[in-house]
C-alpha cells in the first residue's frame, strides 16, 4: 500500500510502500477513503508532542470501509462505512477507565501518534473505538467530524449551558461546533487572527453574532470562551472577556505557555479548564448530533501524497474549514 510516514520530527513527510496490515484480535483492517488533515498533526510532525512512534503515518480524522476483520470482531461486517478517531485504544481497567473517564487512561494509544494512522491506504483500528458514519455525508465531508467535531463537541459540553459562546481560532473545530451550538440556541461570539478579514466572513456567514480579532473584546461579557488556537496569551484576553462565574475551555492538546495574569481577572469564579482527548460516549452521543443540526463541514480535499502541501497550508493558516486527504486505494 502506499503511505504517507513521518520519521524525523521536524522533517517533510516521505512517500513510502509498505505492506498491506493485517487485522489483530478485534481489529478491523480499513480501506481509507478520506483523512482530514487536523493541528493536532502539525504538533506531531513539528515535534511539539514528543513521544510518537516512529517511523509513523500520522492522521486521525479516518473515514474508511471494513475490509477484513480480525478474529473476535462482532460489531462491524466486510464493507461497512467506519469512521476512525484520535482515541484508538484503552485498557478499560484503571481507575480513569471505571470512572467513565477512559480519555485519561495512562495507558491509551493514540491513532496518528502512538498507532499508525491514516494517511495511508489501509490502516487497522480496534473495533469498539470506530463510529459508524451516517448516509448524509461523503466521505471526505465526514472525515473532519472525527476530530475537529468531537474535540469540539466535547468543549462545547465543558463550556457549559450558557448562551454567549466566545470562539477563539476559527478554523476546522470552530466552524463545526458554531453550528452545533447555533442549533442549541447560543450565540457565537467568533475571535479571528487579527485582520483576516476572510476568517470573519467566515464566521459571521455560519452564524456567528460577531466576528472580531483576537485582540479585541466582544460587544457584551460572555458565559463561556472556548480557545481552539494553540496560543496561550489568548487565554487571559478570554478571561477578561468571560462574565463573573465564567469558564474558559482550553480546547486543543498543545498550547504555548500561558502569560503570568493578575488574579483579578479570575477573581468571580472564573475558571480554566483543558480538554484531553474523547471518551467514546462522546463520540456516539455527537455522531448520532451532527446529522440533525445537520452540520455542514467546509472542506478542500488534497490526494494523499500531497499531504505536505496540506500541512504547510494549514501552518500558515491557509485552509478555509478543514483540510482533508483522499486516497485512491484498489482492493
Amino acid at each position: 500500500m502506499q503511505a504517507i510516514v513521518l520519521e524525523t520530527p521536524g522533517k517533510p513527510l516521505r512517500k513510502a510502500d509498505l505492506p498491506r496490515p493485517n487485522p489483530g484480535h478485534s481489529q478491523l483492517l480499513i480501506r481509507v477513503l478520506a483523512c482530514a488533515v487536523c493541528r493536532t498533526d502539525l504538533h506531531v510532525i513539528d515535534g511539539e508532542l514528543t513521544k510518537p512512534k516512529l517511523p509513523l503515518i500520522p492522521g486521525h480524522e479516518i473515514v474508511g470501509t471494513v475490509a477484513a476483520l480480525g478474529n473476535g470482531v462482532d460489531r462491524f461486517k466486510i464493507g461497512d462505512r467506519v469512521g476512525i478517531p484520535w482515541l484508538g485504544w484503552t485498557c478499560g481497567q484503571c481507575a480513569y477507565c471505571e470512572n467513565g473517564q477512559e480519555n485519561l487512561c495512562d495507558q491509551a494509544k493514540f491513532t496518528g501518534y502512538t498507532l499508525d494512522g491514516g494517511y495511508a491506504e489501509y490502516t487497522v483500528a480496534d473495533q469498539r473505538f470506530c463510529f459508524s458514519i451516517a448516509d448524509s455525508y461523503s466521505d471526505a465531508e465526514a472525515a473532519p467530524l472525527l476530530c475537529a467535531g468531537l474535540i469540539g463537541y466535547r468543549s462545547l459540553v465543558k463550556a457549559g449551558n450558557g448562551k454567549r459562546i466566545g470562539i477563539y481560532g476559527f478554523g476546522a473545530a470552530a466552524h463545526i461546533i458554531a453550528q452545533v451550538a447555533k442549533f442549541q440556541g447560543r450565540r457565537i461570539y467568533a475571535f479571528t487572527r487579527p485582520g483576516d478579514e476572510e476568517a470573519k466572513k467566515f464566521a459571521i456567514g455560519l452564524g456567528a453574532v460577531w466576528a472580531g480579532g483576537s485582540n479585541e473584546m466582544p460587544p457584551e461579557k460572555l458565559d463561556a470562551a472556548i480557545i481552539f488556537a494553540p496560543v496561550g496569551q489568548l487565554v487571559p484576553l478570554a478571561l477578561k472577556a468571560v462574565a463573573k462565574g465564567g469558564i474558559v475551555v482550553c480546547g486543543g492538546i498543545h498550547m504555548s505557555d500561558i502569560p503570568s495574569f493578575p488574579y483579578s481577572i479570575l477573581w468571580q469564579e472564573r475558571s480554566i479548564c483543558s480538554v484531553a482527548n474523547l471518551t467514546r460516549r462522546d463520540g456516539a452521543e455527537f455522531m448520532a448530533l451532527a446529522p440533525k443540526v445537520p452540520v455542514r463541514t467546509e472542506i478542500e480535499t488534497f490526494p494523499l501524497e500531497e499531504a505536505n502541501e496540506a500541512l504547510n497550508r494549514l501552518r500558515a493558516g491557509k485552509i478555509r474549514g478543514a483540510a482533508v486527504l483522499v486516497t485512491d486505494a484498489t482492493s
